[in-house]
């Protein structure tokens, strides 16, 4: 993760740690549901922030490690940690790029809300490989764009003005391809779309980007608006995010890919 994302998730720790998006019980629940762990589970939760996933993830597996760049997301998942009494959690400060973990380490690793701000993607999924034993998981969810140009182009401009962090939101078959040349295999995938209020793009940018992006949305033509699904409900103006929750698994030296 760049430092520029450092800087601005130290900026953001209160907030992500109640912004219901992130928090969403029901969300986490599912998530975990995918997995179907058995408990004797080692989980690492990369980009953890104020660590909701790796909370979920503690109450259905034998330990977790949340990892993550930025000291202050660390200071608010630990204090979380011991204001819920939760024992099998332990944060440490750590680059995705560079884990600081012996190779096989890990039963399952999570990245939930985070791919979308790492300069080096497939370089980052090669180190969550490395740390995996073979047969071990990977569940990723994130931030997506569907498999169309335009939305593609305007919602990664859209979300470089919301947070200049932002690298890429990547399509599906995307993320198929990149885990595919790192070494795992797809075992599910899905692809969710959530209507949300501009706000959600506008409340945390800067001034003069929140400007430009209610001026970009202003200027789109019916066609486009369409595309993006901007429409307005009960008063707000609102805009399709788009997820993308896949499962994976690391695999073995002689199998192909």
């Amino acid at each position: 993760m760049s430092r520029r994302a450092e800087e601005v998730f130290g900026e953001r720790a209160a907030y992500y740690a109640q912004s219901p998006a992130h928090a969403d019980p029901e969300e986490l629940r599912r998530i975990v549901d995918l997995v179907r762990p058995d408990g004797s589970e080692r989980v690492l939760d990369v980009a953890t922030g104020p660590g909701h996933t790796a909370f979920a993830f503690a109450l259905r597996v034998r330990q977790v490690v949340g990892i993550d760049l930025t000291p202050q997301m660390l200071e608010v998942a630990s204090r979380i940690a011991l204001e819920r009494g939760v024992a099998n959690v332990q944060f440490q400060r750590a680059d995705v790029a560079r884990l600081p973990f012996t190779d096989g380490a890990f039963d399952l690793v999570s990245c939930r809300r985070a791919a979308h701000h790492f300069p080096d993607l497939e370089g980052a999924l090669r180190e969550m490989k490395r740390v995996l034993r073979i047969g071990g998981r990977l569940l990723i969810e994130d931030r997506s764009v569907p498999e169309d140009d335009y939305v593609d182009e305007t919602m990664n401009h859209l979300d470089v003005l919301h947070d200049p962090s932002h690298v890429r939101e990547y399509r599906a078959s995307e993320w198929r391809a990149m885990l595919e040349r790192a070494g795992f295999r797809v075992m599910s995938e899905s692809f969710l779309v959530k209507h949300r209020s501009i706000s959600s793009l506008t409340d945390t940018a800067d001034p003069a980007d929140a400007r430009e992006i209610l001026r970009m949305i202003e200027l789109m033509s019916e066609s486009e608006r369409g595309r993006m699904n901007i429409d307005v409900v009960d008063g707000q103006l609102g805009i399709d995010h788009y997820l993308v929750l896949i499962l994976a698994t690391r695999a073995g030296a002689l199998e192909r890919v």
